[in-house]
This record gives structure tokens, sequence and C-alpha cells, in this order.
């Protein structure tokens, strides 16, 4: 079997799990990684773990810093929480390009989805694997899983540490068999979309916890 050269972009514990199965199997090598930059300091660095393995770094953070050699070799490319809208002209040169999201897609496209979900009193949350499109969060779907979540005492932080466990796991029984999977298009109907310009909506749910909201 060819081994496949892997992209990864992003930030967090979440991406340092998805990088290191990837560096532990021989069927993949990551080829480079393009962090958040700067890095948020709540969260593992991503940057230090390509330091420690000698993977190649794109420092600036940017995507479009990776050659176009890079892009044109590269399986797959992988988003994990990374910052960045990639636009049209680079999803055209990959030949895969997927992104893990933190919400049961279509439901909570866009930034802070746990954050939203706790506000509205869902009892139900998820993460998603998708494609990645030109438009925000609506690709096709290649797999999610759901769970449950507690408003009356989750707190953000609990949260985002369930969906780290159950990201990791869609993640490792999803990429193995990728290239078997035929995506679903979401159904814009159902869909639900928040960005930053409405975070101060979100008050006691802004933060990682009720008390640092107040």
């Amino acid at each position: 079997m060819k081994t496949k050269k892997v992209i990864v972009m992003g930030k967090g514990d979440l991406c340092i799990k998805v990088c290191e199965w990837f560096h532990q199997n021989s069927s993949y090598i990551i080829t480079h990684i393009v962090p958040v930059s700067p890095e948020p300091t709540w969260t593992g660095s991503i940057m230090n773990w390509a330091k420690k393995h000698k993977v190649n770094l794109v420092d600036s953070g940017n995507y479009r810093d990776l050659s176009a050699e890079s892009i044109n070799e590269a399986d797959i490319v992988m988003s994990i929480f990374y910052d960045k809208i990639i636009k049209k002209d680079f999803i055209d040169k990959c030949k895969k390009i997927i992104n893990l999201h933190n919400a049961p897609l279509p439901k909570y496209r866009g930034v802070s989805p746990i954050n939203w979900a706790l506000k509205n009193n869902e009892q139900e949350h998820g993460v998603t694997i998708h494609e990645i499109s030109p438009g925000i969060d609506d690709g096709r779907i290649i797999g999610q899983v759901k769970y449950s979540i507690y408003p009356e005492f989750d707190e953000v932080k609990d949260v985002l540490q369930r969906s780290i466990e159950y990201g990791y796991t869609l993640f490792k029984n999803t990429i193995p068999i990728l290239d078997q999977i035929t995506p679903t298009i979401q159904d814009d109907l159902q869909s639900t979309y928040y960005n930053a310009a409405l975070n101060d909506l979100l008050k006691e749910r802004k933060n990682f916890t009720k008390a640092e909201s107040i």
C-alpha cells in the first residue's frame, strides 16, 4: 500500500492526538503542519509537537505559505480547529481536504459551537468530519458522532473535553476507510450559523466556565 502524505492544519490537544496517530501509523506520513499562530496558551502546542518530531512547520500559520509542490503531493489535507477560512483556489489544488468540526452539522456552523449549544440548552451535541468547501462548514459530511450534553450543570470546558474524546474516536475510525465513504450533502434547511460578532450574546457561556464569563 502506498504511504499517504498528509498536511495537518490546526491547534490544540485533539490536533496533537491526530498527528500522533498519523505519526505512529506506517500508512501515513505528515509532510507539513500549519499551526494556528499565535497558538492559544490554554491547550497543547502543535508547534512543539512538530519540532519534537522534526515535521516541516509553516511558522506563519498561513496555509498560503505551503509550497505548490507540497500541496500537489499531499493525499490528505486535514484541518482540526484551524482558524482561517480556506479559499476555493486552494481547495481546488487539493486531492482531498477535510475538516473536523466541533458540532453536529449542519447545526452550529461557524465559531464557538459548544458555547452556543449550551447557551441554547441543547441536550445533544456532536462532532463532524466533512469536506472543506468554499462556504463555512457546509461541505459534504463524511462522518459524525453525537453525544449527550447537560446544560444544567455542564461547563463549556466539560463539553470541550468530551468533544476531544469523541472527535478522536470518530477520526481514528474514519480515516482508514476514508476512500470508501460516500459523503452526504448537508441539509441547509436544518443549518444554524454563528459568527464571532455574536459572541457577546453568549453572556454566561462566553468563556470556559460561567464564573470566567461574568
